[in-house]
């Protein structure tokens, strides 16, 4: 096509541009991907194509259930670990924003989780997941829809005296998940995620009567529908035959456009949407793409075309790989994984039931010539057979031996290399399996599927339950702002553990619980942890009264305290009771040394009377004086000692 210099596009109109990109992505989707999905498809549905043989002699079409054993239980285990447990998604306060009243974080989680059960939200996120485990790669498309809810009611009537029963009638908004097959998903082939892409497009059939009743609504241009012809690369199932009555091929665009091609499509549109428009391409042409959507049908009539009317700017799409393949959109699933052992298995089964037709039906060897002529060389029960000479001689029963043994043996290795490479290994093929039978063994081959679970699971919540949740959250605050009031919710999963990891913690809290005796305080703690890990429907009645029990009832605890105040005073009154007797013991020591110091002080003064009244007055004289003398210094002596004592002690205490 021709170039505009002015704006550097090819003068092509915005359909043509967008299923341009649209048939170059699904080349390359077909040319690499589109038959290794198609043979994943049918290993786990165990569905028989020729192509799938891997010797031209086989007649057998028998397929192993090994692979399909391995998808549904690795299926099973990330839908437990998510909704096994009842509440699938919180939602966490930002603190940085200040933080969120506990009542509206409250109520914004149950209105949410109300909503997307009654949009069955469950069951199309587990058919995700199965997409995932099967192609590699888990896709979604949210919608809106709005719909009207019955429920029964009851309204006064006859004045009061009675009640009118019936059915009251309102409109509900929904947003609501679409599950996407690979073929009818298409991206950007160099993107290695939908938001860093050009962009996505959904290209799948849709029944024609819900194209019209979309026109009749609004919400596409009233523009003339022709039936679509049969395209069986868009089929979901490719070994059924379809018709093309009463379905329209619609492609969903979802992505950035050029602006001069938005502006050119949407010239036929109301003023209000041209002001929609403008605020989109602010000034005009400077963006030289715009994110938009552009809804098709059938490869050529343009239904709707908008800028996008997401408050977020997102793209409702949501996707997740089972396993990550570096630099790639399309991840790697159980079917990928366990294709190659798969395919073995399959060969040797076949291998055997073929040589079992040849070994256990019966055959002769006959001599043609002494046949009578047109006899049918038939064995079955009760048929004669004419012979033209001795039958011994003419007819000879023969086979081809026995079918060895072994192949049963190769059978089994080769089911345990597709566990081994899928990670799908039910617990109680551990104990009778070729693994390790012992009780350490099994702890350890069932560590390590569940780390191989644990990094699927949080893969799968990372990339597609929180941004579900999230974008979900924010088109409710958007388009239902009544009921829904935006604030910044943080969301994050409830889900932990699947169903096996679940059993192997609580093998091992049991094991824990033998090591311990029953008072002891952590004992109730275990216990309680091992019922809150087991699949019981009465798991919370259970938790609750365990709870319950392990709470003290009010007036015991008040009557513990009282009695614990009571020894503690007791114990203060007896410590007091040996420092005052202490105290005693250290005074009479003292008074004791005192007197001791005194005693030699009263000794001399008896003698010094004794003297005094022996001796004449002229000597008593004297004798006093030196008695004073001998007196004072025995005085400071006794002081010295008395402080150096009480210095003693002062440093003993």
């Amino acid at each position: 096509m021709p170039l505009d210099e002015t704006k550097g596009y090819s003068q092509e109109t915005l359909e043509q541009w967008v299923m341009g990109k649209c048939d170059d992505w699904r080349d390359n989707f077909q040319s690499n991907y589109k038959e290794r999905f198609d043979e994943y498809y049918r290993l786990w549905r165990g569905i028989w194509a020729k192509e799938d043989s891997l010797r031209n002699s086989e007649r057998s079409r028998l397929i192993s259930p090994a692979l399909q054993q391995a998808v549904e239980s690795s299926v099973a285990e990330v839908e437990e670990a998510t909704f096994g447990r009842g509440r699938w998604f919180d939602i966490k306060d930002d603190f940085q924003d200040g933080g969120q009243d506990s009542l509206d974080v409250e109520f914004i989680r149950k209105q949410l989780s109300e909503d997307m059960q009654y949009a069955r939200t469950r069951s199309s996120i587990s058919e995700c997941i199965l997409n995932a485990a099967v192609f590699g790669t888990g896709i979604g498309e949210l919608y809106l829809e709005e719909t009207t809810e019955a429920i029964p009611a009851t309204r006064p009537a006859l004045d009061g005296t009675a009640e009118a029963v019936g059915v009251e009638k309102r409109e509900r908004f929904l947003v609501k998940l679409r599950p996407i097959m690979p073929q009818n998903f298409l991206i950007d082939p160099v993107a290695t995620s939908v938001s860093e892409a050009l962009g996505c497009a959904v290209d799948q059939y849709v029944p024609y009567h819900q194209v019209r009743q979309d026109i009749d609504a609004g919400i596409y241009r009233d523009v003339d529908i022709d039936l679509s012809s049969v395209d069986d690369e868009l089929e979901p199932d490719q070994g059924l035959t379809y018709d093309n009555d009463d379905r329209v091929r619609l492609t969903r665009y979802y992505g950035l456009v050029p602006a001069n091609l938005l502006e050119e499509a949407r010239k036929d549109e109301d003023s209000d949407d041209e002001d929609e428009l403008s605020d989109a391409i602010e000034p005009e042409y400077e963006q030289s793409y715009v994110e938009a959507i552009v809804v098709i049908a059938n490869g050529d009539t343009l239904l709707k075309v908008e800028p996008n009317p997401y408050m977020m700017n997102d793209r409702p799409i949501v996707a997740f790989s089972w396993d990550q393949v570096p630099s790639r959109f399309w991840g790697r699933g159980i079917c990928e994984k366990g294709y190659n052992s798969q395919k073995a298995l399959d060969t040797e089964m076949r291998a055997r039931i073929d040589a079992l037709a040849l070994t256990v039906h019966p055959m002769m060897a006959v001599d043609a010539s002494r046949m009578p002529r047109g006899a049918k060389y038939e064995i079955r029960p009760g048929k004669t057979l004419l012979t033209n000479g001795n039958p011994a001689e003419i007819m000879k029963p023969f086979n081809f031996g026995s079918v060895s043994d072994i192949t049963f043996v190769q059978a089994t290795q080769l089911q345990n290399m597709v566990q081994q490479a899928t990670g799908a290994v039910d617990t109680a093929s551990f104990a009778g399996g070729t693994q390790n039978g012992t009780a350490a063994g099994i702890s350890m081959s069932i560590g390590a599927v569940i780390k191989r679970h644990k990094r699927t699971l949080l893969n799968f919540q990372e990339n597609f339950l929180i941004p579900f949740v999230s974008m979900a959250a924010v088109r409710y605050m958007q388009f239902d702002p009544d009921l829904y009031k935006a604030q910044d919710f943080k969301f994050v999963a409830s889900g932990s553990l699947g169903l096996a990891a679940r059993e192997y913690e609580v093998s091992q809290l049991v094991q824990l619980l033998q090591t311990m005796p029953q008072d002891s305080p952590m004992y109730a703690i275990v216990l309680e942890s091992v019922v809150d890990s087991m699949n019981l429907s009465s798991r919370e009645s259970i938790s609750a009264q365990m709870k319950q029990m392990n709470q003290p009832n009010p007036e015991q605890q008040q009557a513990q305290q009282q009695a614990q105040q009571m020894q503690l005073a007791l114990a203060q009154l007896q410590v007091q009771k040996a420092q005052a007797e202490v105290a005693e013991i250290s005074s009479r020591v003292e008074q004791n040394g005192v007197e001791t110091q005194l005693l030699p002080i009263a000794e001399e003064t008896n003698r010094i009377s004794a003297l005094a009244n022996a001796q004449p007055e002229t000597e008593f004289d004297q004798l006093i004086k030196m008695a004073e003398l001998e007196l004072k210094e025995l005085a400071i002596e006794s002081k010295e000692n008395i402080v150096e004592m009480q210095m003693v002690k002062g440093a003993k205490s």
